[in-house]
């Protein structure tokens, strides 16, 4: 259950103890779990270009944009180097850094507390279903993320304005 071992590090369990741990019970897929995490870079997909557009425009259009991530604190530091864009973004919570996971309501409020903002008065975009309910039960407003297209929509649905160049771009 590759999902499972990968959540546990996004939890703030390190590489080297899961994959002990998991490499005890399934031995012929220890060296597996050894090259994910030593070729991390190599499972990152390509970024999702019309939402970096998207989250540039909130920004041009005075909205503040940070980040809430289910990720490993390890590899955490490397997709900053594969995803410039992230440093772009004005605060970051990493779940892995805080021992707390999506959708948890702790970590949303952990988000809300260090950073001032009111869950009420925000929105939250995930592609997972199961975070943007996480998020809807502590108050936000949120959205599933599918294309950015749909996410322009949705936006706009619930009164965001975006730059003008922003809302016409088509790119994925």
């Amino acid at each position: 259950d590759f999902p499972a071992w990968n959540l546990l590090h996004d939890a703030g369990q390190p590489f080297a103890q899961g994959i002990a741990q998991h490499g005890e019970r399934f031995p012929h897929y220890r060296p597996l779990l050894q090259a994910y995490f030593d070729r991390f870079e190599e499972s990152m997909g390509e970024a999702i270009h019309g939402a970096v557009a998207i989250a540039r425009g909130l920004r041009a259009s005075g909205y503040r944009t940070l980040a809430l991530t289910n990720f490993s604190a390890e590899t955490f530091q490397r997709a900053l180097a594969g995803y410039p864009f992230l440093q772009e973004f004005e605060g970051i919570v990493v779940s892995g850094a805080e021992r707390l996971t999506k959708p948890d309501p702790a970590i949303y409020r952990l988000l809300c507390s260090r950073y001032g903002v009111t869950p009420e008065c925000s929105v939250f975009i995930d592609d997972s279903l199961h975070n943007v309910e996480g998020a809807r039960n502590v108050g936000m407003r949120a959205v599933h993320f599918s294309t950015p297209e749909q996410l322009r929509d949705d936006l706009a649905a619930l009164g965001v304005q975006l730059a003008s160049t922003v809302a016409s771009e088509g790119v994925r």
